[in-house]
């Protein structure tokens, strides 16, 4: 990886991309001779590390500024590759379509934010960032609002909504290994683990870099093959882009006959009780946690006694061990289940309705449903805009000039998958309504049972009818996309491939993530503070062995699954955009802003976004013993758009305290004006 120019490193790309391909049809080949499904899972899981590893290897590097910013020789559209790969992470990839499915109109929120951030990056970001150099956002913190107090503020929001990104990836690399691989979850959080640190531990940004650019090549096929295949099934036009609208309007028939199908309405009906059940649990507290207990030892008793054998006695074990020892535990855990029955009871929703009601009657359209799609738009723009690991890749290219051009290519790359999506969730919605729902279930398809065991599909047949409706399929948003090859039918080389492609985008995100957080401790802490005459050697051997450590503190975490891909990626932006944003923009945009101003506007911008957050999000904490600390939304708004009051907190913190303090110097006024009006050439 030697010769950075753009010819050469098309024929290495063009050459590797066939390869793939070739690969592709020759287990396509083996599969139709009977090659083992799980054979067919090692083989994309295995080459494709393999591969992984390779470009590591070959890209490792002792120079700083290459293992820091890719020597700065990145031609923008192989950066633009680059970051699409950084940024099409597991939530792009796997949870983008899951959260259309199930969320239809409203998930657009995320398409919209998401490349809309890439705007406010090209427009007010990027060409300043790689006009001031240096490594890392909290260099030009540190530069900007002259010292170590804003660089160290951005070292913690750096670490923090880097470190809660990604765990998101790990935790998706799991999901993967698990189910294609047949390796244990826990398990297969660390082999994928091994992936990552292949990938960036010896050459740091260059050897991400050149690796990113495969994984886009392979993660955008796999991204593509299924949905394209699955469109030409249904419509005869191998174009999902162009033909799901027609798709759409079959799946709106399907609504309008399963959603007032008499037994849908009283498996509703019947959730609905439920709920009123854990409702009324609550209120008779704390007699009712008594009266359980002695019910469930009954019962366990009871079918013990007339048949041991009987799974209701293993599900009723479970139920007594899940079942809190407190009065306040109970009430935190009867009031979740109240809620997810009540939900499952409500009216469903149209695909297509926009801002809809929550099954409220009398209201079409929801104000609170409109304010928190505006609210998680604002979110993700100005946190695609803050996120270190994206804006790290803008000191990569060789100019300020290249710089523009890359945004153009990241955008261009991005929206070949966001662009898919809406017709992914369409397509896997017109199956799901069409082959599944009203079917037996004693007779579901094999792949509801296998995803089942790791915990993203569940069915309960609450009318005891024997046949699926549409309330009793309960899909996690995250298995949407994996499990479309086999909703569909599709030979298992093609799951195989969608595998390969979470995978890909997973590694790719995880890879920038580590190596900015790594960057951020080895560099603007243990060089810039604490050793500022450390040689070469020592600030590598520290920036790897800390990537060693996040990495493997990060996959503990995943290993807990503690919520969510697309939750845990949407509290990392409103992090990233709360301790950020504001300071970046005014950083550059306005030369009054001082240090004491950016430094409390980022801290109490960070401050009230977790706050919120884990109020909002959390009922209990266990490891702490906390019980009963969650609070009602401010005007409704979720936990995901927490960023929406840090962002606003920053701006204000940051105009006033630095109208009532000190004006910067005139060096740090000049370092502004040089920022801000960068040669195109420079």
């Amino acid at each position: 990886m030697a010769d950075y120019t753009a010819g050469p490193l098309r024929r290495y790309y063009a050459f590797y991309t066939a390869a793939f391909f070739l690969f592709i049809l020759a287990l396509a080949v083996l599969e139709r001779f009977g090659m083992p499904p799980r054979w067919i899972g090692y083989s994309f899981l295995f080459l494709t590390i393999f591969l992984y590893a390779t470009i590591g290897v070959l890209a490792r590097t002792a120079s700083v500024s290459e293992y820091y910013v890719a020597g700065r020789r990145v031609p923008a559209i192989f950066n633009g590759m680059a970051t699409g790969a950084d940024w099409m992470s597991a939530a792009s990839f796997m949870g983008l379509a899951g959260t259309l499915y199930l969320s239809g109109y409203q998930g657009l929120a995320y398409v919209m934010g998401w490349t809309g951030g890439y705007v406010l990056v090209g427009l007010l970001l990027a060409p300043y960032l790689r006009r001031f150099g240096q490594y890392t956002i909290p260099d030009f913190l540190a530069a900007r609002y002259g010292g170590n107090p804003a660089r160290l503020v951005g070292v913690f929001a750096t670490v923090l909504a880097s470190f809660v990104y990604v765990v998101a990836q790990i935790y998706g690399v799991g999901l993967i290994t698990s189910r294609f691989v047949g390796l244990q979850f826990e398990i297969g959080v660390f082999v994928g683990l091994a992936g990552i640190l292949v990938c960036s531990f010896l050459g740091g940004m260059r050897a991400v870099t050149w690796t990113q650019v495969a994984q886009y090549a392979i993660l955008i096929v796999a991204y593509l093959v299924p949905v394209t295949i699955l469109s030409y099934q249904v419509t005869g036009i191998p174009v999902p882009q162009l033909t799901y609208g027609h798709v759409l309007q079959k799946v709106q028939v399907l609504e309008e006959r399963i959603f007032d199908d008499p037994a849908e309405i009283e498996a509703r009906r019947i959730f609905r009780e439920r709920g009123e059940g854990y409702r009324e649990r609550i209120r008779s507290l704390p007699e009712s946690l008594d009266e359980e207990k002695l019910r469930l030892a009954e019962q366990i008793n009871e079918l013990k006694t007339s048949n041991p054998q009987m799974r209701e006695v293993v599900a009723l074990e479970r139920e007594r061990r899940e079942l809190p020892a407190t009065s306040e535990g109970a009430r935190s855990y009867w009031d979740k289940l109240m809620r997810q029955a009540m939900q499952r009871g409500a009216e469903p929703e149209h695909h297509v309705t926009p801002y809809p009601a929550g099954g409220q009657a009398g209201e079409a359209v929801s104000d609170t449903a409109r304010l928190n799609f505006l609210s998680l738009v604002f979110c993700l723009m100005v946190g695609t805009a803050a996120l270190p690991h994206v804006l790290m890749r803008y000191y990569t290219t060789p100019s300020v000039r290249e710089a523009r051009s890359s945004v153009f290519w990241s955008l261009l790359f991005i929206l070949a998958l966001y662009l898919t999506a809406p017709a992914y969730a369409v397509f896997a919605k017109y199956e799901i309504y069409s082959t599944l729902i009203g079917s037996s279930i004693a007779q579901l398809p094999v792949w509801v049972s296998a995803w089942g065991k790791i915990g993203l599909v569940s069915i309960e047949d609450v009318n005891g009818d024997g046949v699926l409706q549409l309330v009793e399929l309960a899909l996690n948003p995250d298995v949407i996309l994996l499990a479309t090859p086999e909703i569909a039918g599709l030979p298992y080389v093609i799951s195989g491939l969608v595998a390969a492609g979470a995978l890909a985008a997973a590694l790719s995100t995880a890879d920038g993530l580590l190596l900015t957080i790594a960057s951020a401790l080895s560099h603007d802490v243990y060089y810039k503070i604490f050793r500022p005459n450390a040689t070469t050697q020592w600030r590598l051997v520290v920036s790897k062995s800390l990537l060693l450590v996040v990495a493997v503190l990060a996959a503990s975490v995943a290993s807990q699954k503690p919520a969510t891909i697309l939750a845990m990626v949407a509290w990392a932006f409103s992090l990233a955009g709360a301790a950020f944003f504001p300071a970046l923009i005014l950083g550059v945009f306005w030369k009054r802003a001082n240090a004491s101003g950016a430094v409390s506007g980022m801290i109490l911008g960070l401050l009230v976004t977790i706050y919120y957050m884990v109020r909002v999000q959390v009922d209990t904490i266990p490891w702490l013993g906390i019980q009963g600390i969650g609070m009602e939304p401010w005007f409704g708004i979720q936990s995901t758009s927490a960023g929406v009051w840090g962002v606003a907190v920053g701006f204000v913190t940051i105009i006033v305290v630095s109208l009532f303090g000190q004006a910067p110097s005139k060096e740090t006024q000049d370092f502004v004006e040089s920022v801000r009006y960068p040669e195109l050439d420079g």
